[in-house]
């Protein structure tokens, strides 16, 4: 999970393209695929190498993304069934595109993931795959993996059956038009079961004791004759639509262990300290944690739209630290299965155009719905992904922070020396004057020192910008 997401929505300026064109050149990221990749991804989108996809194209599905998203992964359809509700959810089949050991396998074995910037992304594969032959687009036959999973009335699972099929997405939508639909009643069936689905796969989470954390996006905004950082709140369609991501991960997960083969996404429970740190934050932030209420039900009180509120759910993606990919196998179970945050077996496997282990997982899916062996070209290299998954996101997390001191050095460069409102919400061990603060506005949250006197969990302050540069990456206030 994105610890603070951020987006460039105005046109921004030339000294945060060119710091973030300086990151990328940092990185020694690649500009483009070479033309072996590009080559074989042309020949291998006119002629995919994987047939025997059912025709399910008189399935009408749909897509919910951000605006202008071409690299779409999934679509569903829901619907009523006696007693509850079945899911329909197609995934990309990018394996039908990707010839193993080929020049398009060996680039995404080496890139990993799609690395996301606020201006530009550089993508897993190449886009004449993920934004083309291989993307769920409205109005076109495509290859995908198909998830048919059927719930009882309260959400619970209660079958389970995955295939290669050929679909057609009917719509591309995105949340705002559909939350919209759905505020003022004009919403189609389908839709309406989204809300209906998502609030019982949310009130099964929290049966469960997981958590799903709405985390403010953070974006640039154009004001009066220049540009401010503000915090976007999750619409509730962007929940319910993880909670249908979520189910697919889960009964991937099922599916799985019940094989004894595959990969899981694994994450140990949040060590006591960090319980103990995050009830300092809390006590910043004046919020109100009762001794005897745990950090899950907390979460789900809180409002993602309150500044309070959205930095404590910031501060509170470090309980997602120590996320790994667990392989196992006959004689070698995963220990632990569980993913703490989802309170279950979960694995990554509804993005295949965006991360290369979702790949891997669709082919483990395959094989054990058809009682079959996986094959071998998965079986023969999914233990060696953990290392390079956790290369790749340890890149995505560099790319991520540096991201976000980027952007909010390159909007505030022309304000050092002014002073902002602030409130402390961690302060050092080794250092009680030197702590970190978030801004009341601009939407920043960044470190403070420099000062004489000890700062207090949650007290207001006045800080003035001591410096900020965009080229190094850097953003340090000082006590007023």
């Amino acid at each position: 999970m994105p610890r603070r997401p951020l987006r460039v929505k105005a046109a921004d300026g030339e000294p945060l393209r060119t710091a973030l064109s300086a990151l990328r050149t940092e990185l020694h990221l690649p500009a483009a695929f070479p033309p072996a990749v590009l080559a074989e991804a042309e020949q291998a989108a006119r002629t995919p190498g994987v047939d025997g996809h059912e025709d399910a194209t008189g399935l009408p599905l749909f897509t919910i993304d951000p605006p202008g998203s071409r690299d779409l992964d999934q679509a569903m359809h829901l619907a009523r069934r006696d007693g509850g509700y079945r899911v329909h959810y197609a995934i990309a089949d990018v394996a039908a595109f990707v010839a193993p050991g080929g020049a398009i396998d060996t680039e995404a074995q080496r890139r990993v993931t799609t690395l996301y910037f606020p201006d530009v992304r550089v993508p897993l594969h190449p886009t004449v795959l993920s934004e083309d032959a291989a993307s769920l687009l409205p109005g076109r036959d495509r290859l995908a993996v198909l998830w048919r999973i059927d719930l009882d009335a309260d959400g619970g699972v209660t079958g389970v059956d995955v295939r290669r099929a050929m679909v057609r997405s009917r719509a591309r939508l995105d949340y705002a038009g559909v939350q919209r639909e759905l505020d003022d009643g004009t919403a189609e069936e389908p839709l309406v079961l989204l809300r209906t689905i998502g609030r019982l796969r949310q009130e099964q989470e929290r049966r469960r004791g997981g958590i799903s954390l709405d985390v403010p996006e953070q974006e640039v905004v154009e004001r009066g004759d220049g540009y401010a950082l503000e915090y976007r709140a999750p619409l509730p369609a962007e929940s319910w639509n993880a909670q249908i991501s979520l189910l697919a991960g889960m009964a991937a997960a099922g599916l799985m262990i019940s094989a004894g083969t595959g990969i899981l996404r694994t994450l140990p429970l949040a060590p006591q300290g960090e319980i103990a740190r995050l009830r300092r934050v809390a006590q910043a932030l004046h919020i109100d944690w009762p001794h005897m209420t745990p950090y899950s039900e907390l979460i789900r009180t809180l409002d993602p739209g309150r500044t309070g509120h959205a930095a404590f759910l910031h501060e509170a993606t470090s309980l997602f630290r120590g996320a790994d990919y667990t392989p196992f196998w006959p004689g070698h179970p995963a220990s632990p299965l569980l993913h703490a945050a989802v309170a279950d077996a979960y694995t990554h496997c509804t993005a295949p155009l965006r991360r290369l282990v979702d790949r891997y997982a669709g082919e483990f899916c395959l094989a054990a719905s058809a009682g079959r062996t996986p094959p071998e070209w998965v079986t023969d290299a999914y233990r060696d992904l953990p290392g390079r998954m956790r290369t790749g996101s340890q890149l995505a997390s560099r790319i991520e922070g540096a991201s976000v001191a980027i952007v909010e050095a390159a909007l505030l460069q022309d304000r050092v020396g002014e002073v902002f409102d602030a409130y402390v919400i961690d302060v050092r061990e080794s250092d009680p004057t030197a702590g970190t603060v978030h801004l009341r506005d601009p939407a920043v949250v960044a470190r403070v020192r420099g000062g004489s006197v000890p700062l207090t969990l949650g007290e207001p302050l006045r800080v003035r910008l001591a410096e900020a540069d965009a080229e190094r990456h850097t953003l340090l206030f000082a006590p007023a």
